[in-house]
């Protein structure tokens, strides 16, 4: 992780402004991607409405904006975290009340009535969506205004996400998560009320969601309700299960899989007319890495040992050098 972290330092260094706007795209999703693994992989909580949250976090970032000043992140990216944090800790407290297929329609629906809000209200600016127009800076000395300086601000947020959930799934409360996540009925037999710990890791990933929407809407300087529809919820579910439920490292890998596939399959270049059905492409391929790879991107390099070693061994055996005795 220490090296993948080195490469996209450097990664500004080589790449012009496109590859430098898109690989900033791809880090804020994969900090979204956190947040979900957060609850599907640390908790077994299936969650279908993480969008809103991310959604919240960037609406926040655009409303409480001056429109002829540059805001402060000393308090506007708090605020958005907050918000987001907030809705969650109220979807949470009455979601977590279900199980199963239940839990992700309640989630759900709490999602597609944030979409509504901003999409059919003066609020959120209607399906036109609204602009930032001018982006947050922390006294001169961080402007987010600049395209590199927005770069390494976000790396600093992804890097600072990955420790604190790496040091959180590392403590006693990550333990009770896991231990949830294998069996609740068991930890409800020793002792622990569950309730209170989901709820506390549904809030969390929900204010972690709420500090992507603030990156992609500072990124983008716009914002509009199709960051809190159903399909970006299910965009990032796809990504944790592409990179390997269960690993924090899965879901940045499943966050540039995904993300770098969707580019590739849009290039024209490549592909010609076939580009505008892009989606084909992608879904063909992420079938194929799921049923090649059911534990995720994150075990290739465990399969091409087992194979390699398989193969090993059936070499050193052909010649009887290797075989066991008896």
């Amino acid at each position: 992780m220490a090296a993948f972290f080195a490469i996209l330092t450097a990664i500004p260094h080589f790449s012009g402004n496109f590859g430098i706007d898109l690989v900033n795209k791809i880090m804020i999703y994969a900090i979204f991607a956190l947040s979900l693994e957060l609850l599907v992989g640390g908790t077994g909580l299936v969650c279908f409405g993480q969008a809103a949250f991310f959604g919240i976090g960037a609406y926040i970032a655009v409303l409480l904006s001056p429109e002829s000043a540059s805001a402060s992140l000393l308090w506007l990216l708090p605020a958005a975290v907050f918000a987001a944090g907030l809705y969650a800790l109220v979807v949470g407290s009455l979601s977590l009340r279900t199980k199963g297929v239940y839990f992700i329609m309640v989630t759900l629906a709490f999602a597609q009535m944030a979409y509504f809000v901003v999409h059919d209200t003066p609020l959120g600016g209607g399906s036109d969506g609204i602009y930032l127009n001018v982006k947050p800076q922390l006294a001169n000395l961080i402007r987010l205004d600049s395209p590199l300086a927005m770069y390494y601000f976000t790396l600093a947020c992804l890097v600072l996400v990955f420790i604190f959930l790496a040091v959180l799934l590392r403590s006693r409360f990550g333990r009770a998560l896991a231990g949830i996540r294998v069996n609740e009925q068991r930890m409800r037999a020793t002792g622990f009320s569950t309730y209170p710990y989901k709820l506390a890791a549904f809030t969390l990933s929900g204010a972690i969601a709420g500090l992507a929407g603030f990156l992609f809407a500072v990124k983008d300087g716009f914002v509009n309700p199709e960051m809190m529809s159903w399909h970006l919820s299910g965009a990032v579910l796809v990504m944790i299960i592409l990179g390997g439920l269960g690993h924090l490292r899965g879901a940045l890998i499943g966050a540039f899989a995904f993300a770098l596939l969707q580019e590739f399959f849009k290039a024209e270049a490549i592909f010609g007319d076939f580009a505008k059905h892009w989606h084909l492409g992608l879904g063909l391929s992420i079938i194929a890495a799921v049923a090649l790879l059911p534990h995720g991107l994150v075990d290739l390099p465990a399969q091409l040992r087992s194979r390699l070693t398989g193969v090993l061994s059936g070499n050193a055996g052909s010649d009887g050098s290797a075989m066991p005795k008896g």
